[in-house]
């Protein structure tokens, strides 16, 4: 009987074990990464962003928000916020409240398609099958249909209440401590609502240093970005991978972008052009799947240094 069943049995506990550690451990570590990248221009002093991603509030997540608030302790220059806040259409106090300490600096924010959209119950297979098949999100499937409708209304509300940038589509100036720092932002490619016809033209004259903010981290996104000289591009959407294998990484990441970059900083290359792309793994998961392995939940702490 053990030679026969030993080995099933013990392949049943390691992974009983695994999912155990992804949901009850792993999904509340939160971590901070922080990371270097030589983008402004010769003589300007550093800068020090800090980047919260996917938050996919859900009502009752204590730990996150008192984790959230806390960051307002590394005082950061200034914060971008690259979307999917809620995963709770009841979410947007704890999410405001949460990020509360936050909004007292400089910041500026794009939307995901969960701020927009309550999640659904997804087969997980199937994110594996949309990167088999090249169809991602709305990005070649059908509109989605009977979706929970969120309150971003009020999320938006909140955000501009605060000073912090709505770049929907949309351009924006931060000025700290007599820095210029002019943002260029995108809404959410993953359900097509990136217009960038509306902010093309690559970083305005006048400013000290210019960057691109989207969600999701498609390439056309990327491309957009990049062939229009924007040295820096901040994206979220990802999360890492959330399920990842150890020593190999991610086996997905919902969009175009390949698996080599799924999370932390990188390179981009268009038209001759090459940007330096920063996708942050997120804080969250969609409230169905409430798991994350080998891929804890971050924030980033960017200084931004002088290009050599």
């Amino acid at each position: 009987m053990r030679a026969r069943y030993g080995v099933p049995l013990g392949i049943m506990a390691a992974g009983a074990a695994g999912v155990a550690y992804a949901a009850g451990f792993e999904v509340r570590s939160f971590r901070l990464r922080r990371v270097t990248v030589p983008v402004l221009p010769p003589g300007m002093r550093p800068l020090r962003m800090l980047q919260v991603s996917d938050i996919h509030m859900v009502g009752g997540q204590r730990k996150k928000q008192r984790w959230l608030q806390s960051l307002a302790g590394l005082r950061p220059d200034f914060v971008i916020n690259t979307g999917d806040n809620l995963s709770d259409p009841e979410g947007v106090p704890e999410t405001l409240d949460a990020l509360g300490p936050l909004m007292e600096f400089p910041g500026a924010y794009v939307f995901g398609s969960n701020d927009y959209y309550g999640p659904k119950l997804r087969n997980p297979a199937r994110y594996l099958l949309e990167k088999t098949s090249g169809k991602h999100g709305l990005n070649g499937n059908a509109p989605a249909v009977g979706v929970v409708h969120n309150p971003w209304e009020d999320l938006r509300d909140g955000f501009d209440t605060a000073g912090w940038l709505n770049l929907t589509n949309q351009r924006g100036v931060l000025k700290v401590e007599g820095v210029s720092i002019e943002l260029t932002g995108l809404d959410d490619p993953h359900i097509k609502r990136d217009r960038y016809a509306r902010v093309a033209g690559g970083p305005s004259e006048g400013h000290d240093f210019s960057m691109g903010v989207v969600h999701a981290p498609y390439l056309r996104s990327l491309d957009a970005f990049t062939a229009d000289g924007y040295p820096l591009v901040l994206a979220g959407h990802t999360h890492g991978g959330q399920l990842c294998i150890p020593f190999y990484g991610a086996l997905v990441t919902n969009c175009d972008l390949d698996t080599d970059r799924v999370k932390g900083l990188s390179t981009h290359t268009a038209e001759g052009n090459t940007s330096y792309l920063h996708v942050s793994a997120g804080c969250g998961t969609n409230r169905y799947t409430p798991i994350r392995f080998a891929c804890p939940p971050e924030a980033t702490l960017l200084t931004l240094v002088e290009r050599v």
